[in-house]
């Protein structure tokens, strides 16, 4: 009779688990940061089908094959939507760069995407860069909010900080900036978009991998479906698959 009773108690639990999972709504929110995730009409605000890119795209088939109910919406600036996440029970913001100073804030759900933080100049600069420290030598854009500004300043380093990442290419070229710090395939996608080639790779900071980043108080079962679904989309290649549309 116990044996019984223990074993429709944890079929309750499960059921009842699949049923928050089937009822939960998740509150996806994303930025401009080509080509991971971006709006089609390159506006600041964007909903739904009027967002795409890489990680988007993955995200979009992750929810579809998780069967969690979500919205989504582009908004602007990064520090507003980055806020807003940590704030509200059931929101989760891509793509979101996984450090050691956010770690303990929020549930991680990836490596959705790859993205080296790299230090680009002009093809014809004198500007040499060998170590992390050398970049306090000279004038570093970067994007406000940005990790990888964000990781310059704890070590020292000023950051001349745009509202927009498109801005530094130009700044760049102007000289108005010395370095760009950026990630690379962002920032290289970014001055193609803007107009400006001829960059060159002074020096590679860091490999990172960017996550979907859940509120705390999300349920650990929905984590856990979402970061299962991931792992079979990578097993089976379509993670490759998604990537390559935009290669």
């Amino acid at each position: 009779m116990f044996r019984f009773s223990l074993i429709n108690l944890c079929l309750l639990i499960l059921f009842s688990q699949s049923v928050q999972a089937r009822e939960y709504k998740l509150v996806l929110l994303t930025e401009n940061y080509p080509p991971f995730n971006m709006s089609i009409e390159d506006k600041n605000f964007s909903r739904e089908s009027g967002i795409d890119g890489i990680a988007t795209d993955i995200v979009r088939e992750l929810m579809s094959r998780s069967a969690i109910k979500y919205s989504m919406t582009l908004r602007f600036p990064w520090k507003r939507i980055y806020g807003l996440t940590l704030k509200n029970h059931n929101y989760g913001l891509f793509s979101t760069t996984r450090t050691e100073a956010r770690e303990e804030l929020f549930q991680w759900v990836g490596p959705i995407v790859s993205n080296d933080w790299v230090a680009f100049v002009q093809a014809g600069s004198k500007v040499k860069i060998n170590s992390l420290q050398d970049l306090a030598k000279y004038r570093v854009g970067g994007y406000k909010g940005d990790a990888i500004a964000e990781h310059l300043k704890a070590n020292g380093i000023p950051v001349i900080e745009a509202h927009k990442d498109n801005a530094n290419p130009k700044k760049l070229a102007e000289g108005k900036i010395d370095v760009w710090v950026s990630g690379d395939i962002t920032g290289r996608y970014i001055a193609d978009l803007e107009g400006f080639s001829g960059l060159r790779t002074a020096y590679r900071l860091k490999s990172t991998e960017m996550y979907l980043a859940l509120n705390l108080d999300v349920p650990p079962e929905i984590v856990n479906k979402l970061q299962s679904t991931l792992d079979q989309m990578r097993a089976d290649g379509t993670m490759d698959e998604l990537t390559s549309r935009y290669q």
